[in-house]
């Protein structure tokens, strides 16, 4: 049998058995938007238990009620690499926050640089932009979103023994290709400036940091939300889950 296509993050703790209540929003877009009733099969995932089989109990007046049946997958720890990135204009911040999740960022976390503009961040859009591009994508993990921080406050509590690749525009930098080689098998981040670019005193004072590798995209100058993608997805060819013993349990393309 054909797996369901409408596939849900939940909250909830999932076992054989189990009921998951869904709230106004959930329920309303069962019902009224995939227009599915009582009885109809879905998938759901909440990060830890895996993927389940779960079946409509019933419909009221601003929720929904399922049964968890059978795991369709076991739970699976996804690649494990950062995304770092000052925030930019709406619009193309939720882009950022969407493709990252497609492209399998474990965190996605806002850093404020001095060129960076806007100042502000609606964390609760980025968020469901990630969780709705994780349903999509097939992953079963939803991506961390701390709040949004100055970046030297982030790198100020850097864990030990991750790289931090940063994606600079000009300068001294060495292939992305080469550098993500050298260090496959490493936990990762990449760092993507504004649209302004880092300042120099930024660069100077990454430049002295012991775990900071700064890379080069190629010859053209990228827009911060390509640079963001482009990096992640160097990365997930050369020392991710696109690598040939993942190949096999990618899912197919989905159509928007």
């Amino acid at each position: 049998t054909d797996p369901p296509r409408t596939r849900l993050h939940v909250d909830s703790p999932l076992a054989e058995g189990q009921t998951v209540g869904l709230d106004h929003e959930r329920a309303h877009y069962l019902r009224h938007v995939l227009r599915l009733d009582k009885g109809a099969a879905i998938s759901v995932f909440n990060g830890k238990d895996g993927e389940w089989l779960a079946v409509i109990d019933g419909f009221g007046k601003g929720w929904c009620s399922l049964t968890v049946t059978t795991r369709r997958r076991p739970q699976q720890d996804g690649p494990d690499v950062w995304l770092l990135f000052a925030p930019i204009k709406r619009g193309r911040i939720d882009s950022v926050a969407e493709k990252a999740s497609e492209l399998g960022a474990s965190r996605i976390w806002p850093v404020f640089t001095r060129h960076t503009d806007p100042h502000r961040v609606n964390l609760d859009r980025l968020r469901a932009n990630a969780v709705e591009a994780a349903e999509q994508c097939e992953r079963l993990t939803v991506p961390d979103l701390p709040d949004p921080v100055a970046l030297d406050k982030a790198l100020a509590g850097w864990p030990e023994g991750r790289v931090l690749f940063l994606c600079r525009e000009s300068g001294a930098a060495r292939p992305i290709a080469e550098a993500v080689q050298a260090h496959a098998g490493r936990p990762a981040a990449f760092l993507v400036g504004p649209e302004g670019g880092f300042a120099k005193a930024e660069l100077d004072d990454l430049g002295k940091l012991p775990f900071v590798v700064p890379v080069g995209l190629g010859p053209r100058v990228l827009r911060a939300d390509t640079a963001a993608f482009a990096a992640l997805a160097c990365w997930q060819a050369l020392a991710g889950d696109w690598t040939a013993d993942g190949a096999d349990a990618r899912p197919p393309f989905r159509s928007p």
